[in-house]
């Protein structure tokens, strides 16, 4: 059984009508709707076929047929027309963000509620993570018997003066010594990616610097760490898909959980990535899909945006969306950067 040219057109009208309507549809609709120049016999045999290699399915005893979750990633990856931002779309998101770049908060919290207003699907947005903060320079100092002082300058020049309590506070001597191997390791690696391994490697015989390392890392996760904005989460309860009110509640219980919403968002390495249905790693979210992407400033991601809706959303569109919002957010960090 092979995947041929009839096949995809009738694929792509399934998926294209329960998009709009979500109800299932049959082979008699689909050819008094979609101009196929086939009979409803033969698209009746094509759909057979479809739903043997898992690209449909039949919910409970509907004549009709739905999209399953392998027939919105043939359609994502291969079939899905890419779809622009129209002009009056384009300038409605560059405002939001022209007029807030100069704030982190508010221009998330904008981005993500104008996301939600285009689309009608429910957005959440993330702020700069602390391991993408840099530091910039560390000094240990000994204060007293028992205590020693760790100041931190980070690459936007905040200082940071903690205390870190020790059974054995070493001598200025080495902690100076400590303070060069650390600076050393920061300068060619993130916070997040320095290992056991490598601190042992340097510092044979103890575990104070390891007790350091993790301090710090400790202090810039509290001081530093992920914000998390939602909007439109409401919109869910717009599509049937959710009517019962148990599933509802496992979505709305997710977005009340910045933890959850920070698993969500995950690690994006691609410009947009497209998690459906049961690609999800939270059970709870199972029926839904996300369109995610990383927003950077150089070369450096600084956060992400992702747009949640059922696993019919229009991809099409929320794709271009999230592919125009994410160009217009570099765009302007690139200009300001010139700028200055």
């Amino acid at each position: 059984m092979f995947f041929n040219e009839r096949k995809t057109r009738i694929l792509e009208a399934i998926i294209n009508d329960y998009i709009a309507t979500a109800e299932p549809i049959g082979s008699r609709t689909i050819a008094k709707k979609y101009d196929l120049g086939i009979s409803s016999a033969t698209i009746r045999n094509e759909m057979s076929d479809l739903e043997e290699m898992g690209y449909i399915v039949q919910p409970h005893t509907s004549a009709g047929r739905v999209p399953s979750d392998k027939g919105y990633r043939l359609y994502v990856d291969k079939l899905m027309p890419r779809r622009e931002l129209t002009p009056e779309e384009t300038a409605y998101l560059h405002s939001i963000i022209a007029g807030n770049i100069s704030h982190v908060e508010n221009l998330m919290r904008e981005t993500a509620k104008a996301i939600s207003v285009l689309t009608n699907y429910t957005t959440i947005a993330s702020e700069p993570a602390s391991n993408l903060t840099s530091i910039k320079h560390i000094q240990l100092l000994p204060m007293d018997e028992s205590n020693i002082a760790i100041i931190i300058v980070t690459e936007r020049n905040a200082i940071k003066n903690h205390m870190l309590p020790l059974d054995d506070v070493p001598d200025y001597e080495t902690l100076t010594k400590l303070s060069f191997v650390l600076n050393d390791l920061l300068e060619s690696n993130k916070l997040s990616d320095i290992t056991k391994i490598e601190i042992e490697g340097l510092y044979k015989g103890s575990n104070i610097l390891q007790k350091i390392l993790d301090y710090i890392k400790q202090i810039m996760a509290q001081e530093d760490g992920v914000r998390v904005y939602t909007s439109g989460v409401k919109n869910i309860l717009e599509y049937p898909e959710f009517s019962d009110i148990e599933k509802a509640k496992g979505i709305f219980k997710t977005f009340e959980e910045q933890e959850m919403l920070i698993t969500l968002l995950g690690n994006n390495n691609e410009n947009v990535q497209v998690v459906i249905g049961s690609e999800n790693t939270l059970e709870q979210m199972k029926g839904c899909s996300i369109i995610k992407a990383n927003y950077t400033y150089g070369k450096r991601d600084l956060g992400s945006i992702g747009i949640i809706g059922p696993t019919r959303m229009d991809y099409s569109q929320v794709f271009g969306v999230l592919n125009g919002i994410v160009k217009n957010i570099n765009a302007v960090l690139y200009s300001i950067t010139k700028e200055t």
